[in-house]
């Protein structure tokens, strides 16, 4: 994995055309802007599992690129038409082996199968089968940019029609959720950003979002970056915060969406929608229909990603000098789980889902009913 020229794209976390993939280091902002370039599957694989592309959407898109990135520019392939399938399946296995948590990725990985599939049935060389894989990989990056416009969309206007004081709506978000995550606009922050878009956003408070600090470094990035009134806040002070009457909703993103509506997001968003729910605030979830792995009944079975202990015995998110006392022992997990009774309404590309009298939701129900509409 090398490193790619600086640029100005401050907010483009995947540069991709045909054949090349840059990655925006999103460890070095908000103070070095630096792209790494891309060659295969196993820098992928590295980029993903150190961060430096990070985002549930994004970690998906990075993946998939990455394998076009590297058939694209294979010298050749000794093989047939099912032996390119494998080869292509074997090398997304190994990229969904990078993160756990996020299902986007392993969501990715099964459609695009289904691609590579299909094409392997027909097709009379690996290259037709490499080049159905490839044209794949790109919609989906496409794809991802049109849904969280929808996203972004639906919540606004949800939000606005819920909230009494529709004008000067404050929104309280964690971790960060917007174009550096995502293939471009975002989903949390994308609503924020329509919501601003409108003129109906006072201000949006985000977290500082410890141990890895994604809400300082990158959130606030972009919310400077966009000109949107914004205040940092430390984790600590969101219950203060709500308290003080200054918080009107919070909005989150998901790795990853039980069936039930059960959330797993970053580390943090459990603690932020217990202190909504107590002063009577709306809390809600935006991610797009991949994030929901409807296998799941709950969100018990959700495997949970721990990090290095270094994250919290170091600075930086585990970069920087060491601040805590040698010798003590670090529990260091990735996400929590919100359960759906603190949720109020999930917020998706095709419309937002809410609850019928019940602590959970039916998102199954949901997908047959929006089924074939954006």
């Amino acid at each position: 994995m090398s490193v790619g020229s600086e640029r100005d794209k401050t907010l483009e976390a995947i540069c991709y055309r045909r054949g090349s993939l840059q990655l925006l280091d999103q460890r070095k902002l908000p103070l070095e802007t630096l792209y790494l370039d891309i060659h295969d599957t196993n820098d992928a694989w590295d980029a993903i599992k150190e961060m430096v592309v990070r985002g549930a959407p994004a970690i998906a898109i990075a993946a998939a690129l990455s394998l076009a990135v590297e058939v694209s520019n294979l010298a050749s392939f000794d093989g047939t038409s099912h032996d390119a399938s494998v080869f292509l399946s074997k090398k997304l296995d190994f990229l969904v082996s990078s993160r756990p948590t996020a299902v986007n990725l392993s969501d990715s990985a099964v459609k695009l199968k289904e691609v590579i599939s299909k094409a392997a049935a027909i097709a009379n060389e690996a290259n037709s089968v490499f080049q159905a894989y490839i044209e794949a990989a790109e919609v989906m990056l496409e794809d991802d940019v049109t849904s969280n416009k929808a996203i972004g969309s639906y919540g606004a206007s949800f939000i606005k029609n819920y909230l009494t004081d529709s004008k000067n709506i404050t929104i309280l978000t964690h971790c960060n959720t917007g174009s550096l995550a995502t293939a471009g606009y975002g989903t949390a922050l994308g609503v924020i950003r329509a919501l601003y878009a409108d003129g109906a956003l006072e201000r949006a408070y985000c977290t500082e979002t410890r141990p890895f600090n994604q809400g300082s470094r990158l959130t606030a990035f972009e919310l400077v970056h966009e000109n949107i009134p914004a205040t940092l806040i430390a984790d600590s002070a969101a219950a203060a915060l709500m308290n003080a009457g200054r918080v009107k909703a919070v909005i989150v993103g998901a790795d990853r969406v039980a069936a039930n509506g059960d959330t797993a997001n970053k580390i943090g968003t459990y603690n932020l929608a217990v202190s909504a729910m107590h002063h009577g605030i709306p809390f809600y979830v935006a991610a797009p229909l991949t994030s929901v792995d409807l296998s799941l009944s709950s969100g018990q079975e959700i495997v949970i990603e721990e990090r290095s202990p270094k994250e919290l015995l170091h600075t930086r998110g585990g970069l920087g000098e060491q601040v805590a006392a040698s010798g003590i022992s670090v529990w260091n997990p990735a996400f929590d789980v919100t359960p759906a009774k603190f949720i109020s309404g999930i917020i998706t590309e095709k419309g937002v889902i809410t609850k019928n009298g019940t602590d959970t939701f039916d998102i199954a129900g949901f997908v047959r009913k929006t089924a074939g509409n954006l």
